[in-house]
């Protein structure tokens, strides 16, 4: 059995979505254009995946102490975190657990009480 990391609510505004394209070259307009979102279906404006990942990322540091010991972090994107004008919470919790020689954290990430990462674990520096 693990140990319960305290759960984390990170604020998602649309400027982070356009300093995350700066950064990622990522510029899908379904991350910043409203009606570019909802002609392909979606609800509007979505968060990137793999920004959405980093949150996670930035959880499991933060609860470490210090950068650079996530060694391996993977995930399946189950669903889109729409990101209205007025931002967006995502909340990231994690358990904490040996895996044989491995150290684990499984997190779930929610937005709106809805998992938005399945299968999503990091792996820490022994």
């Amino acid at each position: 059995m693990g140990t319960d990391l305290e759960p984390r609510t990170f604020r998602v505004t649309r400027d982070d979505l356009v300093a995350y394209a700066a950064a990622s070259g990522d510029h899908n307009p379904i991350h910043q254009d409203d009606e570019v979102a909802r002609s392909v279906g979606l609800p509007g404006v979505i968060a990137h995946g793999m920004f959405t990942m980093a949150l996670a990322a930035r959880y499991v540091e933060e609860w470490v102490g210090r950068r650079g010991q996530v060694l391996t972090i993977g995930a399946k994107f189950t669903k889109p975190v729409p990101v209205p004008p007025e931002g967006a919470e995502v909340e990231v919790s994690g358990v904490y657990e040996h895996q044989g020689d491995d150290k684990v954290v499984s997190l779930t990430v929610t937005c709106n009480g809805e998992q938005v990462l399945g299968r999503l674990k990091a792996t820490l520096r022994a």
